[in-house]
C-alpha cells in the first residue's frame, strides 16, 4: 500500500510537470476562434460587393437609354450623284431618344435595391452559421485534448498497477499471478491505442478547424470548459404549437432574406405587366440642301415625330410573361414556407435533445460519477489489502475513466445543441 502511494505521488508529479510548462503556451479561447473566422470569412467581402454591384446596377438601370444619333445621304441622283440637281437631294442628321413601357425604368430601380438590401441579412446569417461551426469544431477538439488529458491520466495508474503487480508476483508474500501482471499490461497497450486514435482525430478536427482560422488551429486549448449562454429557455418543445414556435424565429435572417426574394420576384410581376404599355420613342432630323443648279437658295429641312409600338397581341407574350412572374412568386412563397417548417423543426428537435442532456448531466455529477470514484477506490482499496480481485480493480478503473469521457462528451455536446439553438433563435441584423 505504501508502494501504491509513492508511486501515485510521482505519477501525479509526473503529470504536472508539462501542465505547468505547456500552461507557458499561448491558449486559443473559443471567443478569439469566432473572432478570427468571421473576419477572415472571405464570403463576407464578396456579400458587400455583390451589394454594390446591385447598387450600381439600380443607378444604372433607372436611367434612359444612350438616344441615338444618325447621318444620312438622301435622294442623290444615281446619273450623277449632284448634291445641286435633284430638289429632294440632302444631308440629314438625326437625333432619337427612346423612352421604356410605363414605370420600367423605376421599377427596374426597385427591384435592384430590394436585391441589394438581401445581403445585409444574407451576412447576418453566415456569421452567425460561422459562429456555430467554428464553436462546433473548436468544442470538438477540446474534447479530444481532454480525453487524451483524461486517459493520460489513467494510463498514469495502470502503469503503478504494472509495477505493483509485477513486485507483488516477485514476492515471496504476494498474491498476484502472472495473468494479472499480463492483463495489467494489456489494458496499458489498449490505452496506447486509444490515445494514437484521440490525437488523430485532435489532428483531423484541428485541420477541419484551420479552414476558418489559419495555423492557429493548432494552439493548445484552455483547460475550462467554456459556457455559452442560452437566449431562451423551451421547457417543453414537444407540446409548444407551431404558430408560437414560427413566432421565435420569424426575425431570422434566413426568413427574411426570403422576404427580399418575394419583394424583388413581386416587382418582377409588376415589370412584366408594363409590357401591355406602349414603347415610345422621339425623333428629330434636320436636312441640309445645296443650291440647285442655277445657284438659286434652297431652304433646309426640319422632322419631327414620335413612334410608338402598339402591343396588340398579348396572348402568347405578355400574358404569359406576367403569368411566368406570378408562378415564380408564389414559388419564393413556397420555399419560405419551406424554410421556416425546417427552422421549426431544428428548434423543436434542438430543445429536446438539450432538456434530455441536463437530465443526463445531473444523474452524471449527482449520481453516477461518484459511484463510479467509490467503486473504483473500493475495489482497489481491496485489491490492495489483498482482498480483492485484480480483474475487478482494472475494470472499475476502466469504468470510471469512461464514465468521465461520458460526462464530458455531455457536457460538450450541451454546449454544441446551445450554440445550434442560439442560431435558430437569431433575429434581425
Amino acid at each position: 500500500m505504501k508502494l501504491l502511494r509513492r508511486m501515485a505521488y510521482l505519477g501525479v508529479l509526473t503529470a504536472v510537470v508539462p501542465n505547468v510548462v505547456s500552461a507557458q503556451e499561448p491558449l486559443l479561447n473559443l471567443q478569439e476562434a469566432v473572432s478570427i473566422a468571421v473576419q477572415e470569412d472571405p464570403w463576407l467581402t464578396a456579400s458587400k460587393q455583390t451589394q454594390e454591384a446591385f447598387a450600381s446596377e439600380a443607378i444604372a438601370s433607372s436611367s434612359l437609354p444612350d438616344p441615338k444619333i444618325s447621318f444620312t445621304a438622301a435622294s442623290f441622283p444615281v446619273d450623277s450623284f449632284s448634291s445641286r440637281q435633284e430638289g429632294m437631294t440632302q444631308l440629314v442628321v438625326g437625333v432619337s431618344q427612346a423612352f421604356p413601357r410605363g414605370d420600367t425604368l423605376s421599377l427596374s430601380r426597385k427591384q435592384k435595391n430590394q436585391l441589394a438590401q438581401k445581403q445585409p441579412l444574407l451576412r447576418a446569417d453566415r456569421i452567425a452559421k460561422v459562429k456555430t461551426t467554428v464553436t462546433k469544431l473548436w468544442l470538438d477538439v477540446f474534447f479530444s485534448q481532454q480525453s487524451i488529458r483524461l486517459i493520460e491520466s489513467d494510463r498514469a495508474l495502470f502503469e503503478q498497477l504494472v509495477s505493483t503487480a509485477k513486485a507483488s508476483y516477485t514476492s515471496t508474500e504476494g498474491k498476484a499471478r502472472q495473468q494479472d501482471v499480463i492483463r495489467a499490461q494489456l489494458e496499458l497497450t489498449r490505452l496506447d491505442d486509444r490515445l494514437t486514435l484521440l490525437r488523430q482525430k485532435e489532428e483531423r478536427l484541428q485541420s477541419e478547424l484551420s479552414e476558418w482560422i489559419g495555423v492557429i488551429a493548432k494552439s493548445r486549448l484552455p483547460d475550462d470548459l467554456p459556457s455559452l449562454t442560452l437566449k431562451k429557455t423551451l421547457l417543453s418543445p414537444s407540446t409548444i404549437p407551431k404558430q408560437a414556435l414560427y413566432e421565435l424565429i420569424k426575425e431570422h435572417p434566413v426568413l427574411q432574406a426570403t422576404d427580399q426574394d418575394i419583394l424583388a420576384s413581386e416587382t418582377s410581376v409588376e415589370l412584366a405587366q408594363q409590357g401591355y404599355k406602349p414603347q415610345w420613342s422621339a425623333n428629330l432630323k434636320y436636312g441640309h440642301r445645296n443650291d440647285d443648279p442655277s445657284g438659286n437658295d434652297r431652304a433646309n429641312l426640319l422632322s419631327a415625330g414620335v413612334t410608338f409600338d402598339v402591343p396588340l397581341f398579348t396572348d402568347n407574350k405578355q400574358d404569359k410573361q406576367v403569368r411566368s412572374a406570378k408562378f415564380k412568386t408564389e414559388a419564393k412563397k413556397t420555399e419560405k414556407l419551406l424554410v421556416a417548417r425546417q427552422l421549426i423543426a431544428n428548434l423543436r428537435s434542438t430543445f429536446l435533445q438539450l432538456n434530455r442532456l441536463n437530465e443526463r448531466a445531473a444523474l452524471y455529477h449527482e449520481e453516477l460519477l461518484p459511484q463510479m470514484s467509490a467503486q473504483s477506490e473500493a475495489a482497489l482499496t481491496a485489491y490492495n489489502n489483498d482482498d480483492g480481485d485484480f480483474a475487478e480493480a482494472v475494470r472499475s478503473q476502466i469504468a470510471e475513466v469512461n464514465a468521465k469521457i461520458d460526462a464530458l462528451a455531455i457536457a460538450i455536446n450541451r454546449q454544441k445543441l446551445i450554440a445550434k439553438a442560439n442560431y435558430l433563435l437569431l433575429s434581425g441584423v
